[in-house]
């Protein structure tokens, strides 16, 4: 045991990498990066539009970015010359925010970077110089906090106020700017046209109110200052979207087995079989392939028909749908029913259909609790099996301390120190990020499984439940480990020396020191961690990972034009995980500024190498898959400031531990504390409210496109919107090459008939098809049109488009609602008037007259003829924040504006009863036309 004292003296301090590995990590990854640019560069020109630039060869102006030419460098100067507000305009809120946030990011480490190692260093330098023996130093230690004591620690106390000043000031800039680009985006085109954008969600409908006369009762409850235009409750739809499923997996083992038989416009010699039943190719039934899937066609084309029309598929749900005239009106009822639950629901703004996740909308309270419960278990026990990639990982950033007890790492360090430092400096990093890769997946189907209802809303649960896991395991959970691996090294080398129990046992007062020393000596491991994170920044840039796969899919894999059209479709940019990765390496970075700030230096240069790179992938490289106007930003910008207050902590626990908890020194890490809350609470009071709805001034409401009820109501808007995708999706037609359309009529035997049809799937594009025994069509598509449609690689833009079709309609600016008429959507099916028919009453909705009196509370109005601008983060100084009326406080109706049919009761309200719709069918047979 003599050797291993011996070994522990010779290395004062092994429980950190070698100033080397850091080193030889640092050179690795620019040298690999380096080459992954030149790569990049080359590659670039000549695969546009299999992996590189792929959406934006496509988008239709004006949304289009801005072209680039072909040349090696010719991708750098639209990154530089492309500004915020075209930004906005062609990839989205959603993506402009993203890129501010990595600006704010940028800003915020660079002057981090430059306070923490302009001051700080020279001052542990210098104390390191002074006091601490070139025996007990390294290059690395020198400048962290690790050997430095004394008064020299206020200096790092003081630096944390500053780092706080730091964040807070480039943190409000940026708030105020976000409010600015929202308040722009609730006033533009795409939002003020959106059908969604005026449209009320009612969850949590009691079984007497599911019916829209009983959601109509609901906003009759409560007196808003502005009618619905028309109401629809939810259908139940049971097991149709497993039935649509079916059949569009249908037709893509159909289409595999066609387009296999028929391969290269040959028809081969022996037809396609299918084994039905059976285990492992033995036993069952083998039936001719083709012959089946057609049938099978038939009968799930015929079942989705039935389906739609029966009785289960129309019973009411528990939630609804309200559309008001305007898009400010919509505003304002939501901010009034806010905090309120009229008849037991909750009223909020609508967000956009394509957004809902329809699966979790129906979730009874019960189902919800048991699923929410479940969902944490699964998370506590993800946690608790972490820990064990946790504790190889901790094992690696101490390789050189294990080395001394396995004789194998012992004798490559001392035989080759150059190749032993190389890998202890790569390998943990990379184990880290290969262990992280499944868990934002496994994040997100645990937030879906709990009742997320929006894919929004379950971006914002991955972001906190995500940010959280990484925080506390891989900073909080590896720093507990880091200090039982010293704790047991330091009772070893006591071992070592012959100490006896009694004497261990009096030295685990050095505990303290120990937590200290452990978590100063893993900034080593985070300075490699920073490295390899530039360089997944600038590989990510290179696609080669991604133009490889495409190859691969499209010349192995891809077989039908359905297979091309899916391979080649533009990737949609996973905001959630890239916001929470860069937020975890922010805190990082925040943590350790203090104490080494050369890891606030490595977070700098990862922030600005990402700034760049995520620029040129949302322009050119991904696409947002539906548009939320950077919701994102509120939950974002709060884990940013718990990371200032997680480093608060880590310098109050050092103050702690070096002074002793007696001496109160740790104290002067608490106001930092009380500075970020206060600073939160002031942007919940100034920035929550116009950023999270459209506050009018009384000039916009007054000229505020104002919807007809009577145009909402013709056109089924509400029911079309915000009925369930299952009750009018397309099925999948089956798609066949051109050239192999011919070879149908030997397939099946016999003359087929041609036709044209509008292709869904393709944009409403007309396609050349032939027309199999049972009516099932094919379409023929040309290889030229084998990428993905065209339409669907523009950014999401609301539903701006299709208000575009019906807006001579719907918009009334000048009218106001009928004298009378039914507030609700006008039927689309057979029988829809004898359901309402029962119980129902006609409302009367007078005509506003907005010079008799005001249409907003005080409360709600930016100022009765004040501009917008002088909202905070507009243009001008912050107005007091906007507070919601108290109960009672809403304003009379306007004379005229009255329900004049009011509705009975509630109390004598029953559930709705069962609509039983009858299926018409035209003279052909076929469907009606609801149902086309």
């Amino acid at each position: 045991m003599t050797n291993i004292g011996d070994v522990f003296s010779q290395n004062a301090d092994t429980r950190s990498l070698a100033p080397a590995a850091v080193g030889f990590q640092a050179l690795l990854m620019i040298v690999v990066s380096a080459v992954t640019i030149i790569a990049f560069n080359v590659l670039r020109p000549n695969n546009k539009v299999s992996s590189f630039t792929t959406p934006s060869a496509y988008i239709p102006q004006p949304t289009k970015p801005p072209q680039i030419s072909s040349s090696l460098l010719g991708w750098v100067s639209p990154l530089i010359h492309t500004k915020e507000p075209e930004l906005v305009d062609k990839i989205g809120l959603d993506a402009a925010a993203f890129l501010r946030f990595l600006r704010m990011m940028r800003t915020t480490f660079s002057l981090v970077a430059i306070l923490s190692c302009a001051i700080l260093i020279p001052i542990n330098v210098a104390y390191n110089l002074k006091n601490i023996p070139p025996s007990s130093r390294d290059t690395l230690s020198m400048l962290t906090i690790r050997n430095v004591g004394g008064n020299v620690l206020w200096a790092h106390v003081g630096m944390v106020y500053v780092i706080t000043g730091v964040v807070i000031v480039v943190v409000w800039f940026h708030w105020t700017a976000m409010v600015g680009l929202r308040a722009q985006f609730f006033r533009s085109p795409e939002y003020t046209q959106s059908f969604y954008a005026r449209t009320l969600i009612v969850m949590g409908v009691q079984k007497k109110f599911r019916s829209d006369e009983g959601i109509r009762a609901i906003f009759d409850s409560v007196q808003i200052p502005y009618p619905t235009t028309s109401v629809h409750v939810g259908r139940r739809v049971g097991n149709l979207p497993q039935l649509i499923e079916v059949h569009n997996n249908t037709v893509r083992e159909f289409e595999q087995v066609l387009v296999r038989y028929l391969k290269g416009g040959r028809i081969a010699k022996k037809r396609p079989t299918i084994r039905l039943g059976g285990f492992l190719g033995i036993g069952g039934e083998k039936r001719d392939a083709i012959d089946y899937y057609t049938e099978k066609l038939k009968r799930t084309e015929h079942a989705v028909e039935a389906y739609r029309a029966q009785i289960d598929t129309r019973k009411a749900e528990n939630y609804g749908f309200a559309s008001m005239a305007a898009v400010p009106y919509a505003h304002v009822v939501a901010q009034l029913l806010e905090r309120k639950r009229p008849k037991g629901t909750e009223i909020s703004l609508a967000p956009n259909p394509k957004d809902l996740i329809w699966k979790n909308l129906n979730t009874s309270p019960g189902e919800l609790i048991r699923k929410k419960t479940t969902g944490w278990f699964l998370l506590t026990l993800l946690a608790f099996l972490n820990t064990v990639p946790l504790f190889v990982l901790s094992i690696l950033a101490n390789l050189s301390s294990i080395a001394t007890f396995i004789p194998f790492l012992e004798n490559w360090s001392r035989s080759s120190p150059t190749s032993f430092n190389l890998v202890s400096g790569v390998l943990p990093p990379a184990v880290s990020a290969f262990f992280g890769f499944s868990l934002p997946i496994l994040m997100r189907w645990l937030s879906r499984y709990q009742g997320a209802l929006t894919q929004s809303r379950l971006d914002r649960a991955v972001v906190a439940r995500y940010f959280a896991f990484l925080v506390i395991s891989q900073l909080i959970i590896f720093t507990l480990i880091g200090v039982v691996f010293n704790s047991v090294t330091q009772i070893i080398k006591q071992i070592g020396q012959h100490k006896s129990f009694q004497e261990i046992l009096k030295n685990i007062d050095k505990l303290p020191a120990t937590i200290n020393q452990t978590y100063i000596n893993q900034a080593s491991y985070w300075l490699t961690f920073f490295p390899l994170r530039a360089f997944l920044a600038i590989f990510d840039l290179a696609q080669v990972l991604n133009l490889l796969w495409i190859s691969f899919k499209t010349h192995v894999l891809g077989r039908t034009p359905r297979d091309y059209r899916e391979y080649t479709q533009p990737p949609e940019f996973e905001y959630a995980i890239y916001y929470s990765n860069i937020l975890f390496m922010g805190t990082v970075g925040l943590v350790f500024a203090p104490l080494a700030p050369l890891v606030a230096v490595g977070a700098a240069i990862v922030m600005w190498i990402s700034s760049w790179v995520y620029k040129y992938q949302l322009m050119f490289c991904y696409v947002s898959k539906v548009e939320t106007g950077g919701r994102l930003w509120n939950p974002i910008v709060n884990r940013l400031l718990v990371s200032v207050m997680l480093m608060q902590a880590l310098m109050l626990l050092t103050m702690g531990l070096q002074y002793g908890w007696k001496s109160f020194a740790w104290v002067a890490g608490i106001p930092p504390f009380i500075i970020v809350i206060l600073f939160k609470v002031y942007i919940n009071r100034v920035f929550a409210r116009p950023f999270r709805y459209y506050v009018p001034t009384e000039h916009e409401i007054r000229t505020a496109q104002v919807h007809s009820q009577r145009g909402d109501i013709k056109g089924n808007r509400l029911e079309k919107r915000f009925g369930h995708p299952a009750l009018h999706a397309e099925l999948f037609t089956p798609m066949l090459h051109a050239n192999m359309v011919p070879l149908l009529a030997q397939v099946y035997s016999g003359r087929l008939d041609s036709t044209q049809m509008k292709l869904g799937e393709y944009g409403g594009q007309q396609m050349a098809a032939r027309v199999l025994p049972g009516g099932i069509r094919i379409a023929g598509i040309d290889q030229n049109d084998l990428e993905y449609d065209p339409v669907l690689y523009r950014r999401d833009r609301g539903e701006l488009d299709w208000d575009q079709r019906s807006i001579a309609t719907a918009l009334d600016s000048t009218a106001g609602f009928p004298a009378s008429g039914r507030n609700s959507p006008a039927p689309s099916l057979p029988g829809y008037g004898r359901y309402l028919a029962q119980g129902h009453s006609e409302i009367e909705l007078a005509r506003f007259d907005p010079d008799r009196q005001p249409l907003l509370p005080t409360t709600l109005i930016a100022g009765a003829g004040q501009s917008t601008s002088s909202l905070p983060g507009y243009f001008a100084s912050p107005q007091l924040p906007y507070a919601a009326p108290p109960a009672g406080q809403y304003p009379p109706p306007p004379p005229g504006t009255a329900y004049h049919g009011r509705v009975p009761s509630s109390d004598g309200y029953r559930e709705a009863p069962t609509h039983r719709p009858y299926a018409n069918r035209d003279s052909s047979g076929g469907r009606s036309a609801h149902y086309r």
